[in-house]
């Protein structure tokens, strides 16, 4: 049975184990995750279950604006909350509507509050696209 666009769920394009780090963990730690252009946030996690967010504007507001020692600073006390999180068994075509209407590149995926990846608007896009059959020839039925 092939799957199509239908039947894909969130679980079929997310990025898996997306970086994340411990409530505990600090926020210089945080920072030195983000340094990489291609990162730009870090989940915050208790015991697998998603807490919230640290993003560079997070660090900038909570961290360097307020004079904090971002050595002493742990992130699941400056952790945002997500603006949405999706289940994984999501139908994937809800997901993109999901995000389209809301306007968000990316978010997280869980499954009964686990992080288990991330979703990008460009990914999902890319994974329907791959999954449209393809047209009819002219001409024939």
């Amino acid at each position: 049975m092939s799957v199509t666009g239908g039947d894909l769920r969130a679980r079929d394009a997310m990025v898996t184990e997306p970086l994340a780090l411990d409530g505990s963990a600090t926020a210089q730690e945080a920072g030195e995750a983000m340094v990489r252009p291609e990162v730009r946030a870090v989940f915050v996690l208790e015991e697998g279950r998603l807490l919230g967010v640290i993003t560079r504007k997070t660090l900038v507001r909570e961290v360097v604006a307020a004079g904090r020692d971002p050595r002493a600073t742990r992130v699941g006390d400056i952790a945002e909350e997500p603006v949405a999180t999706i289940e994984s068994d999501m139908l994937l075509t809800e997901a993109f509507h999901m995000l389209e209407e809301r306007d968000l590149e990316r978010v997280p995926v869980v499954d009964n509050g686990n992080l288990v990846g991330v979703l990008s608007r460009g990914m999902v896009q890319r994974r329907l696209a791959e999954d449209e059959p393809p047209p009819e020839p002219d001409g024939e039925s």
